[in-house]
C-alpha cells in the first residue's frame, strides 16, 4: 500500500535531510538517499510558514496524491524527503506537479 511507503518517523527522516542528495526544483526541496528497501519511499515535510491548518493540510493532500501517481511506481530503491518551500502554498496543482514531475525524473 502506499501508506507503507511513507516515512513519517522524524528519526527516519533526519538522516535524508542532513546526508540525502539535494534536489532542487521551484517549490520543493527535495533530499535522495539510496535505500535497502527494494522501493521508493516517500517523506512528506510542510512547514507552518504561519499559514492556517486548511491550507497546510490542502497542500499535504496534494503533494501525498502527486508523489503517489508520479513517485511510487518507480522502479528504484531509495527513500525521498518532499520539504515544501514557502512559494508551495500559493502555488497551483500543475506547478507543484511540474515540479514532482521533474524530481520524478531523477529517480530513474
Amino acid at each position: 500500500s502506499s501508506r507503507a511507503r511513507r516515512i513519517t518517523r522524524t528519526a527516519d527522516i533526519e538522516p535524508l535531510l542532513r546526508s540525502g542528495r539535494r534536489l532542487k526544483a521551484k517549490l520543493i526541496d527535495a533530499r535522495l538517499l539510496e535505500s535497502e528497501a527494494g522501493f521508493v519511499r516517500v517523506a512528506l515535510v510542510v512547514p507552518k510558514w504561519g499559514q492556517t491548518a486548511v491550507r497546510r493540510n490542502k497542500l499535504k493532500r496534494r503533494l501525498r496524491e502527486l508523489s503517489r501517481a508520479l513517485l511510487l511506481e518507480k522502479k528504484s530503491s531509495r527513500d525521498l524527503v518532499l520539504r515544501a518551500r514557502r512559494e508551495a502554498y500559493d502555488a497551483s496543482f500543475d506547478a507543484l506537479r511540474d515540479d514532482v514531475q521533474r524530481l520524478a525524473g531523477s529517480l530513474t
